[in-house]
C-alpha cells in the first residue's frame, strides 16, 4: 500500500491553507511532515481521510493504493478509516469517549471493521493493550483514571487494533513530559517495525522527527519548502524555515533500552 498526495490545495473560509503540497509515502516508510504552527501539516493529514472542517474545499489528488480519495463518499472514507489506515491524534483526553471504558474503546474499531464479537474483541483489546506496555487492569478503567502517557497508549491500541497497513501521527507526544515522550516514541517505532507499516508522523520538533522518520517534508504557510532525509536535515538544512526548526529543536531525545 502507498499514499501520494499531489497538487494538494486546501481553502477553509474562502482563505487558502494549504497550496500545491505534494509527497509520497511509500509502503513501509517513514515519513514526517514538519512545520511551525499553522503551516499546513495537519490539515494535510486530516485531508487524506476526509476529516476537514465542513465547508472545506480540496482540490488536487490524495490516492491510497492507486484509488484517489477525494471526493469519496464519507461511507466509504469511514471504512478506510481504522482498517487500512490508523490514525493518532496529538490530545488523547479529546479523542477518547470519557463515558467509555477503556477495553470497550480498543475493541470498538475491530468490532467495527472486522465485525468481531463482543468477546472475541475484548480478549483482542487485551493482547493489544498488553503490546503498547497498559498495567494489567487498564481495560476496566476510564480515560480520566488514566496519565497522559497511558491516554497516548490506549490511543495507539485503538489506531492499530485493527491492523492498518499506514499509520498516521499528529503530534502524538506534544503534550508529554520528556521521558514519557521518548517511551511513546521508542514504542511507536517498535510496533511500525513489528507490523510493517508505513508511517506518516506530524510534527514541529526536529529532534522529535528523526527518533521516527528517515525522510521529512518542510511546510511554510501551506507550501513545500524543503524534502530530503532527515539526517541531511540536520546536518545540512537547504531552508531558512528548516534552519529555524533546528535552532528551535529540543534537546536530544533518549532512546531507552529494550521496549518502552
Amino acid at each position: 500500500m502507498s499514499l501520494v498526495v499531489e497538487n494538494l490545495s486546501i481553502e477553509l473560509d474562502g482563505r487558502r491553507v494549504v497550496t500545491d503540497v505534494s509527497f509520497d509515502v511509500a509502503d513501509g516508510a517513514r515519513v514526517g511532515l514538519i512545520g511551525e504552527s499553522g503551516s499546513g501539516k495537519s490539515l494535510t493529514a486530516l485531508a487524506v481521510l476526509g476529516l476537514l472542517p465542513e465547508g472545506a474545499a480540496v482540490s488536487g489528488s490524495i490516492r491510497w493504493n492507486g484509488t484517489e480519495l477525494i471526493g469519496r463518499h464519507d461511507r466509504e472514507l469511514a471504512a478506510l478509516r481504522g482498517a487500512e489506515i490508523g490514525i493518532v491524534f496529538q490530545e488523547p483526553q479529546t479523542a477518547l469517549n470519557p463515558l467509555r471504558t477503556v477495553g470497550r474503546q480498543i475493541a470498538e474499531p475491530l468490532r467495527i471493521h472486522s465485525r468481531a464479537s463482543r468477546r472475541d474483541a475484548l480478549a483482542r483489546a487485551q493482547a493489544d493493550a498488553d503490546r503498547v506496555r497498559l498495567p494489567e487492569g487498564t481495560l476496566r478503567r476510564y480515560p480520566h483514571q488514566l496519565s497522559g502517557g497511558q491516554r497516548q497508549r490506549v490511543a495507539i491500541a485503538m489506531a492499530l487494533s485493527a491492523r492498518p497497513r499506514m499509520l498516521i501521527a499528529d503530534e502524538p507526544t506534544t503534550a508529554l513530559d520528556v521521558t514519557i515522550q521518548a517511551e511513546i516514541l521508542d514504542l511507536l517505532g517498535h510496533l511500525v517495525d513489528d507490523d510493517g507499516m508505513s508511517l506518516l508522523f506530524i510534527t514541529h520538533d526536529l529532534a522529535v522527527l528523526s527518533q521516527v522518520a528517515t525522510h521529512a517534508v518542510v511546510l511554510e504557510h501551506g507550501r513545500v519548502v524543503e524534502t530530503g532525509a532527515v539526517g541531511d536535515l540536520l546536518t545540512a538544512p537547504a531552508s531558512e524555515v528548516t534552519r529555524g526548526l533546528l535552532r528551535d529543536a529540543t534537546a536530544t531525545v533518549w532512546r531507552p533500552e529494550g521496549d518502552a
